[in-house]
């Protein structure tokens, strides 16, 4: 037979009964400011390090309406931010093998895309990127295109040869590295993604997935981002 549970006087916590109300809200409002700053001090810290240079992204916004507006077509993919703001601060290898940084290129429109030799859309899509490159890359604007194979590294370049890359400068990181650091922020979840960066270094807008990025619709998205802010 199943024994019931004795009976159990109810016992005062005298600790916190004997504490006024007043007194008793102060060490609530102590142990929410502590919970607070513990929270700002773990978090601030890491998004401000990962930001490409750093400052306003008042400029940028401006020509919000312009880019939204050019986002049709080829490029109705395109997402532009509501509020852009400073880009991740990548690091990836140059075509000698030297270390670069995404905020090299500080002072030019980029459009950076991440593409593999596995990645099939990516095949299709980087004829288009090199055309782009070869047709509006200079002073103003370039095609960072990193490459995050991992493996099979002697590929890559067969693969550009295979499909007649020309212009693009050859850009990687075998590590992947790239790719999970801008995963982790929410910008990339798969291959190809392009991201359209202004030249004062901030992100405008992404694009998942492959574009004709030669096309006019392409190059009239471009032309909206190099516009000079107000």
């Amino acid at each position: 037979m199943m024994k019931s549970a004795p009976d159990r006087q109810p016992v005062q916590n005298t600790r916190l009964g004997s504490l006024a109300p007043a007194g008793l809200l102060a060490i609530l409002a102590v142990i929410a400011l502590s919970v607070a700053v513990l929270y700002g001090m773990s978090g601030l810290p890491g998004k401000e390090a990962s930001v490409q240079g750093g400052g306003s992204c008042q400029a940028s916004a401006a020509r919000l309406p312009q880019i939204a507006a050019a986002s049709q077509g080829d490029v109705a993919a395109f997402t532009a931010l509501k509020v852009p703001r400073p880009m991740v601060d990548i690091s990836f290898q140059g075509p000698d093998g030297a270390s670069k940084k995404l905020s090299d290129f500080r002072g030019k429109a980029v459009l950076l895309n991440l593409w593999a030799t596995w990645c099939v859309p990516c095949r299709e899509e980087m004829p288009s990127l090199d055309r782009l490159q070869a047709a509006a890359g200079g002073q103003n604007f370039e095609v960072v295109a990193v490459n995050i194979d991992t493996a099979r590294l002697d590929r890559r370049q067969a693969f550009l040869n295979e499909i007649g890359v020309k212009s693009l400068v050859f850009f990687a990181d075998p590590s992947a590295d790239v790719f999970q650091t801008l995963k982790r922020a929410g910008k990339v979840v798969g291959l190809p993604t392009s991201i359209l960066i202004d030249a004062q270094g901030c992100e405008i807008g992404a694009l998942a997935g492959a574009a004709a990025w030669d096309s006019p619709d392409a190059r009239r998205l471009i032309g909206a981002v190099l516009v000079p802010g107000p």
